[in-house]
């Protein structure tokens, strides 16, 4: 069946293709006939407005110089007028001329004679003598001392070699000064508006030409092709070029048809030409391209039309197969949507309420952990495949959101590479406990078996956080928060051992001066803000270097570590007691008191030092201030 109907297809689309070259054929010529005016009056335009731009920029350059010339020339008469010297001397006029930067420089007498130059041999020259020179004459008979003359290049009189002169007349007496200079900038724009110049650089196709005809006399003036400059007339007379401004073939003496295009700008006649059978063989090439888009569309018409009897068929058949596959292997959110025909649509549908079903079970799951009230949630996934089963709350124990936990159960290798991740950094202490972040801690249990994984994740925040809040009060003075005597030795004790080459600690024992008499004067409250006012200065120390703690009453007690020698150790003390100092605690209404604390302290850089007999060194260091003055603090002297 699909082979018949596709045969008939076939035999239909050629017959089709095979009339619509035909009336190709008859259309594609008057076709490219319009194409090829269109893109000759294209470049025809392109041709005048090139020598337009080319005309506006060679009288654009030659006033530029004119002004420039004229300049040059005046400032020549500005010096000879004023410097006679200069005139009467070849050498200086040279190099006049040279400051110039002029070719030539001229001095002419009221007589028309020149009297003095650049050029030696041009002395003596009488300016009546040659139609090159005379025009500079009517500068001596003019009144007006601006007046000038910018004379054309051309040869000049004493050489024949091309100059262009620039005269003025002389200020306060009869005579002229002239400048002379070799127009080669004018000279190269003038070549460069030639029609040959012009031609040499426009761009036609193969077979193209472009050529410029005198609209009076027929002479080609330039044309694309060297070979063919001059020949032109052989094939074309100007009356039949006059004839082809829309358009026109026409014959030449040579036999050969030419497809012609004029048109007339100012007294030129502006042509392009292209032999007939290159145009024909323009509509050949046309006529064989569309037959291969033609072809192509057939192919590609035929190809759909099988690819629609297979889809509707065939192809809906293995595509319940791929699905019932995938949810063979797990991923149960796979949908069976096989349009097409009716049977197709029934199964589909039996497929996916079968799978609705099987889903329903691991949402009942899910709905029976939730109303227990246990913060539980399992997973479960099977080598290879790539479906996660995961029951509700998964994704809050986890602190992901939904979406991620969707995206997780379509990707077993993503998910077992996340739980990797998470269970690589257990909690120190715990057994099977991880952090998920600040203020969340599950425990995760997994078993693992040939077939896959299984796991159970359990919410245990609030017992974490009840271990942590009894170590805090067991290793922390409840009133100040500074850790407890006993665990700060233990620390201290830590500290001095981990010592580094090169390093020193010391240990500083503290205790606040007539806190007994702040304390019956203004009460224990006011003493508990006494003692919390001093813990906050010590906890307001850097980290990286001290260990602070209460050792009983008004008694504290610091580590100092890290430091490169002894004078890093008193330069921490002596900030510790700037910032004491600058701090004061308000005993009542009207009274203020600078919190007032002595301190003494022993340091060693020996890793093997004793912390109990630190301890005893600052002890007795303390006791020396007490003794003798307070507020301050002292070394223990050994």
């Amino acid at each position: 069946m699909q082979k018949t109907f596709i045969k008939y297809v076939f035999v239909i689309m050629t017959s089709a293709i095979l009339m619509i070259l035909i009336i190709n054929v008859l259309l594609s010529k008057h076709s490219l006939e319009n194409q090829q005016f269109n893109s000759f009056q294209a470049k025809i335009e392109q041709v005048i407005h090139t020598i337009d731009n080319n005309r506006r920029e060679l009288d654009l350059l030659k006033r530029n110089l004119d002004e420039d010339y004229l300049t040059r020339a005046r400032a020549a008469a500005y010096v000879v007028d004023r410097q006679e010297d200069v005139a009467m001397d070849v050498s200086k006029m040279q190099y006049l001329a040279q400051l110039l930067d002029v070719d030539e420089l001229h001095v002419i007498d009221e007589n028309g004679i020149i009297v003095s130059a650049s050029v030696s041999e041009y002395v003596g020259i009488d300016m009546a003598d040659h139609a090159q020179t005379r025009p500079f004459l009517d500068l001596l008979e003019s009144d007006n001392e601006d007046a000038y003359l910018i004379q054309e290049p051309q040869p000049n009189a004493a050489a024949g070699i091309i100059r262009q002169y620039v005269g003025v007349a002389r200020k306060g007496q009869k005579g002229v000064v002239q400048v002379g200079f070799e127009p080669k900038r004018q000279m190269e724009a003038q070549s460069r508006n030639t029609y040959d110049y012009m031609f040499s650089r426009f761009p036609t196709d193969v077979g193209e030409e472009l050529f410029v005809v005198d609209s009076e006399t027929g002479e080609v003036l330039g044309h694309s092709s060297d070979s063919q400059e001059g020949s032109v007339g052989q094939y074309y007379q100007l009356d039949s070029l006059l004839e082809c401004e829309l358009g026109a073939y026409k014959t030449g003496t040579d036999g050969k048809q030419r497809y012609v295009v004029s048109r007339r700008n100012e007294d030129v006649l502006i042509c392009a030409a292209l032999p007939a059978e290159d145009l024909m063989k323009k509509m050949m090439e046309n006529t064989v391209i569309t037959l291969l888009y033609l072809l192509f569309i057939e192919a590609a018409v035929i190809l759909l039309l099988n690819y629609l009897v297979r889809s509707k068929v065939i192809d809906g058949i293995h595509q319940i197969n791929e699905n019932l596959s995938s949810i063979t292997d797990g991923n149960l959110d796979t949908t069976v949507s096989v349009g097409g025909n009716r049977e197709f649509e029934e199964l589909s549908r039996g497929i996916n309420t079968m799978v609705t079903s099987i889903v329903s079970i691991s949402n009942r799951i899910s709905a029976i952990i939730e109303i227990s009230g246990i913060p539980l949630a399992a997973f479960e996934y099977e080598n290879g495949i790539n479906r996660v089963f995961v029951t509700l709350g998964l994704g809050e124990l986890l602190g992901i959101s939904n979406k991620e936990v969707a995206e997780f159960c379509k990707n077993a290798d993503e998910f077992d590479a996340y739980i990797q991740k998470i269970t690589a950094n257990p909690m120190e202490g715990e057994t099977d406990v991880y952090q998920i972040n600040e203020d969340k801690y599950v425990r995760i249990h997994m078993s693992e078996s040939l077939e896959g994984k299984l796991g159970v994740i359990t919410d245990v925040t609030a017992d974490i956080m009840e271990k942590k809040r009894m170590r805090y009060e067991n290793t922390h003075d409840p009133l100040t928060g500074l850790y407890k005597f006993q665990h700060f030795k233990q620390l201290a004790e830590e500290k001095v051992h981990d010592i580094k080459a090169g390093e020193v600690c010391a240990v500083v024992m503290l205790d606040l001066d007539y806190f007994k008499g702040i304390n019956d004067t203004f009460g224990h409250d006011v003493g508990d803000r006494y003692l919390q006012g001093f813990a906050s200065v010590m906890s307001s120390m850097p980290r990286e270097h001290f260990l602070t703690a209460r050792r009983s009453g008004d008694e504290f007690c610091m580590m100092v570590f890290a430091c490169q020698d002894r004078d890093e150790i008193v330069k921490y003390l002596n900030g510790f007691f700037e910032k004491l100092n600058e701090n004061q605690i308000a005993l009542s209404d009207t009274e203020t008191r600078t919190i007032s604390a002595s301190a003494g302290f022993a340091w060693t850089a020996d890793d093997n030092s004793a912390i109990s007999e630190l301890l005893a060194q600052a002890d007795e260091a303390l006791y020396e201030v007490k003794r003798n003055t307070k507020g301050t603090y002292g070394e223990y002297a050994g």
